[in-house]
């Protein structure tokens, strides 16, 4: 968990600066090779020094392909990416319950992770680089050999450039209006507005209540009674659904709000069953459904933010809310055992009151589904807040329905079926 603190802190800087291809070859190889180390040396402070820098080459590695996803992906199509991969991690959470199951130990466990590694490094060789990174550092020799590629590659890469170019456009026309020469002090002032620290703040809460569930679950899941390899395995089954979250057009309010809560009750109803001696595939099916949900939070959460904050202070605000959730990673691993076996009574209690806070804080911030992306602090302020439902309002609608009821049952036949279509059109 430190590791993956620190990779957070240091990935996306790296990134920017020598580009996401190389970086991400480098992490993939560094991983394979942490993996055969501590097979071959098995000192405990080589092999928590070796975890560390896995924790950090893990985080290069989501920050690189989660990005080159996305920036490779047409903006259609700019949801899948970030569903598609927490996907292929569930599968991969699958796999490592058969292969630690089958391996008589951790160490040929580790080799059996790593060795498949370094088999596929070069396929990795041929992921490209990123159109945005390229067009920034006017690396046009590149972005021409992958125009001549092929005829659909042209056109993919005509569609991306023209995106990306009116994207740098904005960012350009941001930093002019900014005074130059170090931090901007009128970053400061942004982010001392109280629309965007109201949203840093509510986003941050939710970033570290989230990594509270999240691992929580994840580090206990041999906690409920269940075989260890059987609950690894059903562990990563209940993440898949998440692959059909882009399915679901509700918005990015109403969706955040409805898999906290649910993940919070789930993880409620599971603490109860634990108390009461309840069936232990059932206290399971219970938490791995509030795993599931939270992990739907989080993919919602990660484009929510992007939503929500301006760009003059995006990034940085991003950063924040990023820091907050390896944070969350990290307190996780400081909770002490339980001497049965069994989460503790407190962790559970932390696990599932958290995102039924973060589903009330959830209607104070606006909906942004379909909104473009706010450029300054006033965008903010102009976005749609969330209306209550007004009792007045509501008690006319129920009087105007009843007196149309009332007409329509006094009017013969003939003007029933004259007026019949304007009626059921107001009623719509």
């Amino acid at each position: 968990m430190v590791g993956l603190l620190l990779g957070s802190l240091v990935g996306g800087a790296l990134s920017d600066r020598y580009g996401k291809r190389p970086v991400l070859l480098v992490c993939v190889f560094v991983h394979a090779v942490c993996g055969v180390v501590p097979a071959v040396l098995s000192q405990p402070f080589l092999f928590l020094a070796v975890r560390c820098l896995t924790g950090v080459c893990c985080c290069c590695i989501n920050i690189c392909s989660f990005s080159l996803a996305v920036e490779w992906t047409p903006p259609a199509a700019r949801l899948w990416p970030p569903a598609f991969l927490p996907f292929c991690f569930s599968l991969g959470t699958m796999s490592g319950a058969p292969l630690a199951w089958l391996s008589p130990t951790w160490r040929h466990l580790h080799l059996a992770l790593s060795l498949p590694q370094l088999v596929c490094l070069p396929l990795y060789l041929s992921i490209p680089e990123s159109p945005r990174w390229l067009l920034l550092k006017r690396r046009t020799d590149v972005l021409d050999r992958y125009r001549s590629n092929s005829p659909a590659d042209e056109k993919c890469l005509g569609l991306l450039l023209e995106s990306t170019w009116s994207d740098l456009q904005k960012a350009t026309e941001a930093q002019k209006e900014e005074p130059a020469g170090g931090h901007s002090p009128c970053d400061i002032i942004h982010l001392r507005h109280p629309s965007v620290l109201l949203r840093l703040s509510i986003m941050s809460y939710l970033s570290a209540a989230s990594a509270l569930t999240y691992f929580g679950i994840c580090m206990n899941i041999g906690s409920f009674g269940v075989g260890v390899y059987s609950a690894q395995f059903f562990s990563g089954l209940s993440e898949t659904p998440c692959l059909l979250v882009p399915l679901v057009r509700l918005g990015r309010r109403p969706i955040s709000m409805l898999a906290l809560f649910l993940s919070g009750a789930a993880c409620f109803l599971s603490l109860l069953l634990s108390r009461y001696h309840g069936e232990p595939v059932l206290v399971m099916s219970l938490a791995l459904l509030g795993k599931l949900c939270i992990l739907a939070a989080i993919f919602i959460s990660t484009l929510y933010s992007i939503e929500l904050f301006p760009t003059v202070v995006r990034q940085r605000c991003l950063s924040l809310v990023s820091l907050c959730f390896r944070i969350g990673c990290l307190v996780n691993t400081m909770v002490p055992p339980n001497p049965n076996g069994a989460i503790s009574l407190a962790a559970m209690i932390v696990y599932s009151s958290g995102p039924i806070i973060g589903c009330g804080l959830c209607l104070l911030l606006p909906e942004t589904s379909g909104i473009p992306l706010p450029d300054t602090v006033e965008d903010c302020d102009r976005q749609p807040l969330p209306n209550p439902p007004n009792i007045d309002a509501l008690l006319r609608i129920r009087k105007l329905v009843s007196s149309q009821t009332r007409k329509t049952e006094i009017l013969p036949a003939e003007k029933e079926d004259t007026h019949a279509p304007n009626t059921c059109t107001g009623l719509i």
